[in-house]
C-alpha cells in the first residue's frame, strides 16, 4: 500500500475518535472537524518522507490539538477556550511530547463518540442534515459515498453539511448526550446514521474493497454502546440485532481474491455463530419490549433472522420474508424496500411473481440511479431465460456501481448471460 492510501486508511479508522476528542475540548464539531482535516493535510504532506508512524491516530489527534492551540493563541475573540485546552497545553508544552498512548486508550473516547452522534443530531438540524453531518463525521465517509448512500446528488450532501455545521456553531448546540425526552427525540436520526454507516462498510458504494469493515465495526460497536445506555427501547435492540446478524456473514461475503459471494452462494459453516447468537438475543430483546410489535429495524432483523436460522439455502423460509418486507413497506414506505420485497416474492412465489414487481419500479425516479435495480431485474430476467435481455440489464448495473469488486461480478454475469443467449440462437 502505498503511503497515500496508507493515510487514507488511517483516516477512515481514526477520524471520528479525532473529531470526537476534539469536539469534547473544543465543544464545536465543526471546527473540530476543520482541525482534524488539517492534521489530515499534514499527515499528506509529512508521512512520505517520514513513513507512517507507529501510532497513527495518536499522531492526527496530537496535530490536531495542536492546530487548535495555534488557532485559538491567534484569534483573540477565541480567547476564552485557551482555558479549556490547558491539559491539552501542558502536554503539548515547550520540550514536552504527549504520550500517544494515554490519548488513545482515552477512557472517554467511547463517550465521545457517543456525544458525537447525538450532537450531529441536534434537532436544529434538518433529518438529512443531521445523517449527513454524522456519517461524514463518524463514518469518515467522502460527499459522494454519503449522496451515493441517500441516492441524490453531491452537490446535495455538500450544501447539507456546510449548512449543518454552521447551523449548530449559531446555535452554540453543546456537545452532550441528551438526556429525557429531547434524547428520545433525536434517537430515530441516531439510529438511522448508525444503519446508514453499517451499510456504506457492508456494501460499500466505491472503491476496490467489497466490503469495508472497518466501518461495519465502528456501526456495530455505536450501536452496542447505545443500547448500553438506552436499554428498554425496542429499536435500538433490534437495530443491534441486524447488525449482529448481518455482520455474523462478513468473512463468507467474499471469495479468495476479495469477489463477492452471493447470499445464495456463501458457505454457511463460515458465518459467526456467536454474533447470529448475540442477534438473535437482541432481537428477541426488542420484540419483548415491543410486546411482539415490529419496528422498521426490528422487521430487518426479523427478516436477517430468517437467514441465519437456515442452515442451507433451501431451508429459507421466504414466505415468512416476503410478509415482513410487506410489514415494513407499510412502516417505511421505500422503493428500496419494494425492490427487496420482489427478490423475496420472486423466491416464494417463482421470478415472474418478482419481476412483475420489479416492472413497477422501472420508472421510480429515487431508483433512477440506483444499481440494485438493473441488478435484481438481471437476475430475474436470467433465471426466466430471457438472457439477452438480462445482459443488457447486468451491463447497464456495472456501469453504475461505483465499486470495483460488484462491477467485475455484474460484467461476469452479463458475459455469461451472452453466452447464454448465443447458444440459443445458434
Amino acid at each position: 500500500m502505498s503511503t497515500h492510501g496508507a493515510v487514507e486508511a488511517v483516516w477512515r479508522i481514526e477520524s471520528a475518535r479525532v473529531i470526537a476528542g476534539l469536539a469534547r475540548m473544543v465543544r464545536d464539531v465543526g471546527l473540530a472537524e476543520e482541525l482534524a482535516q488539517d492534521a489530515l493535510v499534514a499527515a499528506l504532506e509529512q508521512w512520505p518522507e517520514t513513513g507512517v508512524p507507529r501510532n497513527p491516530g495518536a499522531w492526527l489527534m496530537t496535530t490536531a490539538k495542536r492546530r487548535a492551540v495555534d488557532l485559538f493563541r491567534r484569534n483573540e475573540t477565541l480567547g476564552r477556550k485557551l482555558g479549556e485546552l490547558g491539559r491539552a497545553q501542558e502536554q503539548l508544552g515547550e520540550g514536552v511530547l504527549p504520550d500517544f498512548d494515554a490519548i488513545l486508550d482515552d477512557e472517554h473516547i467511547e463517550d465521545d463518540l457517543l456525544r458525537l452522534v447525538f450532537t450531529a443530531c441536534h434537532p436544529v438540524l434538518p433529518m438529512q442534515g443531521r445523517v449527513a453531518l454524522t456519517l461524514r463525521m463518524l463514518g469518515g465517509l467522502s460527499t459522494d459515498e454519503i449522496a451515493r448512500a441517500f441516492l441524490v446528488k453531491d452537490s446535495a450532501v455538500a450544501q447539507r453539511i456546510v449548512r449543518a455545521k454552521k447551523a449548530l456553531a449559531d446555535a452554540q448546540v453543546p456537545f452532550e448526550v441528551p438526556v429525557g425526552e429531547e434524547r428520545m427525540a433525536r434517537l430515530p436520526a441516531v439510529l438511522e446514521v448508525i444503519y446508514l454507516i453499517f451499510n456504506e462498510g457492508y456494501s460499500a458504494t466505491r472503491g476496490d474493497d467489497w466490503m469495508r469493515p472497518a466501518l461495519c465495526a465502528d456501526a456495530l460497536r455505536l450501536g452496542r454502546v447505545l443500547a448500553g445506555l438506552m436499554p428498554t427501547e425496542p429499536e435500538v435492540h433490534g437495530l443491534v440485532a441486524l447488525l449482529e446478524i448481518q455482520a455474523s456473514r462478513s468473512a463468507a461475503r467474499t471469495g479468495p481474491n476479495g469477489e463477492p459471494v452471493l447470499l445464495l452462494e456463501q458457505d454457511r459453516s463460515r458465518w459467526d455463530r456467536l454474533l447470529i447468537k448475540r442477534g438473535l438475543d437482541a432481537l428477541t430483546r426488542s420484540e419483548e419490549l415491543a410486546e411482539g410489535a415490529y419496528g422498521p429495524y426490528s422487521a430487518q432483523a426479523a427478516i436477517a433472522a430468517c437467514h441465519a436460522r437456515a442452515l442451507a439455502p433451501e431451508d429459507t423460509d421466504w414466505t415468512r420474508i416476503a410478509l415482513l418486507y410487506e410489514g415494513l413497506a407499510q412502516l417505511t414506505p421505500s422503493p428500496v424496500i419494494e425492490l427487496n420485497r420482489a427478490v423475496a416474492v420472486s423466491m416464494a412465489s417463482g421470478p415472474a411473481a418478482g419481476l412483475a414487481l420489479v416492472d413497477r419500479l422501472v420508472d421510480e425516479s429515487a431508483l433512477k440511479n440506483y444499481h440494485l435495480l438493473p441488478s435484481v431485474r438481471g437476475d430475474l430476467l436470467e433465471k426466466l431465460g430471457r438472457h439477452d435481455e438480462a445482459r443488457a440489464e447486468f451491463e447497464r448495473a456495472a456501469e453504475m456501481t461505483g465499486n470495483a469488486r460488484e462491477r467485475a461480478l455484474l460484467r461476469d454475469r452479463a458475459a455469461s448471460c451472452a453466452q447464454e443467449a448465443a447458444g440459443v440462437q445458434s
